[in-house]
């Protein structure tokens, strides 16, 4: 029986509800920690992660048995519930609706590593709307701005 061979790169961005600064320094490296879980637990590899206050960057390598979609479903309902079983944060935690997923090649593992775990520095000169916007022209994905998160500027 033959074997799948694939090499499947993705980085994931998604935005906390409301855009609230919600994830907080004394607790991301262990929601890192347990969506890299969640991730490793569907056969992917995580190569980086950040989760700023309001959004989340994640870069994985995809196993052929799950989808994108599934995957960021597994991830932020599991995440969020985390999150809320842990009561890290005053209220109910949640993901906003939809997400942003870009392929990469395996020769671009090495940057967009670099730029995930640079996201701290970045976000002092660049907003999230003002990234998301960029990446999505990158890519040169046409978007309507009434479908994209929503931005509170």
């Amino acid at each position: 029986m033959a074997n799948t061979y694939t090499q499947l790169y993705i980085q994931f961005t998604f935005s906390v509800k409301g855009r609230a600064n919600l994830i907080n320094e004394s607790f991301r490296d262990k929601l890192e920690k347990f969506m890299c879980g969640i991730i490793n637990n569907h056969k992917c590899k995580t190569f980086a992660i950040y989760c700023n206050p309001d959004h989340t960057h994640i870069f994985v390598g995809m196993h052929p048995t799950i989808s994108p979609s599934k995957l960021m479903e597994q991830v932020k309902s599991g995440s969020s519930g985390w999150l809320n079983e842990k009561k890290y944060i005053l209220g109910k935690f949640a993901w906003q609706d939809g997400f942003g997923a870009f392929t990469y090649s395996k020769s671009h593992i090495d940057n967009v590593v670099k730029y995930i775990l640079n996201q701290s520095a970045h976000h002092k000169k660049q907003t999230f709307k003002e990234e998301y916007l960029q990446i999505l022209e990158k890519f040169d994905i046409e978007y309507d701005l009434k479908y994209l998160f929503e931005w509170y500027d």
